[in-house]
């Protein structure tokens, strides 16, 4: 309060008026509420995209592009961006001409190129990696530029006696502008952080198996989208366009098994702490639900966390189990992480269905729970530590 009352007028006003406008700028506000609502967008559209396309490959054959399941899922796919700009501007309070207006930026972003590159790709052609590859930043452009625009677009909603037309035009101009600041710069930075995690596979799939499984379950257990974080480094086109697409689908595949491991294990090891409702709550829905019994005792996500380390690595290097996108950060939330595996694969051989069971259910529930009865028999684990309140 008396750091408030010290403060110039100027900026105590300013203060007001972004609290009166609900801008918070906030680490949790951006990547953990605006983020979970972008991993919904996702899945209504680019996961169903996927769903329905495979459900058309099997009903009526890859050939055939004009049956209502290809047609939704074409229509599904473009409108991702769009989707995602809505959810953001949404979950950030936007008034409705914020939100409408944030699909068009989000359209925009989800695609926008490198400057000058779709113009003219010759310009490029003596640039490695530039000349060769489509720069678009996806949906970690979207992420960005949308919050922006969304957050410039409050300021003055509301705010004139023609809100009909300066509210729209101020997102649409500030989202161009963020675009073309930021877009090519996130597709940069993400094309390479997939191109490292790509050579690292190939050249270590046994380790980078172990990590990527951990990291990226981890990332599904913490209030963090890692659905949407996979979306962006395991995006179809991306890797198509990479250098080493093979080790980047079968990194992505370690990070399905390692999400499929925190959800799974989780609800092996709680259950006869939550029984069938834990069990269905974390292995159908979220391992998420876990954080706060992590706050107080970090032990417990041991056992998940070497199960995903197990395995990711038999993943990348005994299994080759493929994923791709969205479906790599779902874990068995609504199955979607099997469903990946199994659009992504090759062939769906035996060694396809031994290492899908083995890697998703078998693994995590054994390890898990062998981990947490010698946790609880040492002491680091006690009886109620991992009760869910349902």
């Amino acid at each position: 309060m008396e750091e408030q009352t010290n403060a110039p007028a100027s900026e105590r006003g300013f203060r007001a008026f972004l609290k009166r406008k609900q801008i918070e700028i906030s680490p949790k506000r951006y990547f953990i509420d605006a983020m979970g609502s972008m991993a919904l967008a996702l899945f209504a559209t680019l996961l169903m995209s996927s769903i329905l396309g495979t459900l058309g490959d099997l009903i009526f054959g890859a050939a055939s592009k004009t049956d209502f399941l290809h047609v939704i899922k074409t229509y599904a796919a473009q409108a991702t961006g769009m989707a995602i700009g809505a959810a953001i501007a949404y979950n950030l309070k936007g008034s409705p001409l914020v939100i409408f207006s944030a699909t068009v930026v989000g359209a925009l972003s989800n695609s926008y190129a490198f400057p000058g590159l779709a113009s003219d790709p010759a310009r490029f052609a003596g640039v490695p990696y530039l000349g060769d590859m489509k720069f678009a930043a996806g949906p970690a452009g979207v992420f960005f530029v949308v919050i922006i625009a969304t957050e410039v677009g409050k300021m003055v909603s509301k705010e004139t006696k023609v809100d009909i037309l300066v509210t729209p035009l101020t997102v649409l101009l500030s989202g161009f502008l963020a675009s073309f600041l930021i877009c090519p710069l996130v597709a940069f930075v993400m094309y390479w952080v997939m191109e490292f995690i790509g050579l690292a596979t190939a050249f270590v799939p046994l380790l980078m198996g172990a990590v990527v499984a951990v990291i990226v379950g981890m990332i599904l257990t913490l209030p963090i989208s890692s659905a949407a974080i996979c979306a962006s480094i395991f995006a179809a086109g991306m890797i198509a366009e990479s250098s080493r697409p093979e080790s980047l689908y079968l990194a992505a595949g370690a990070a399905c098994v390692g999400c499929c491991c925190q959800m799974v294990g989780f609800a092996a090891a709680s259950f006869r702490e939550n029984r069938w409702g834990g069990l269905v709550a974390q292995g159908l829905g979220t391992s998420m639900l876990q954080m706060g019994n992590i706050c107080k005792n970090p032990r417990i996500w041991i056992a998940p966390t070497v199960a995903s380390a197990i395995s990711g690595a038999l993943s990348t290097t005994v299994f080759r189990l493929r994923c791709v996108g969205l479906s790599a950060g779902m874990g068995t939330c609504g199955l979607v992480g099997p469903i990946g595996l199994f659009q992504a694969a090759e062939t769906h051989d035996v060694r396809f269905w031994l290492g899908l069971v083995l890697l998703c259910f078998v693994v995590p529930v054994v390890v898990s729970v062998g981990l947490d009865l010698l946790f609880r028999r040492i002491g680091w684990v006690k009886d109620g530590d991992q009760k869910l309140a349902l």
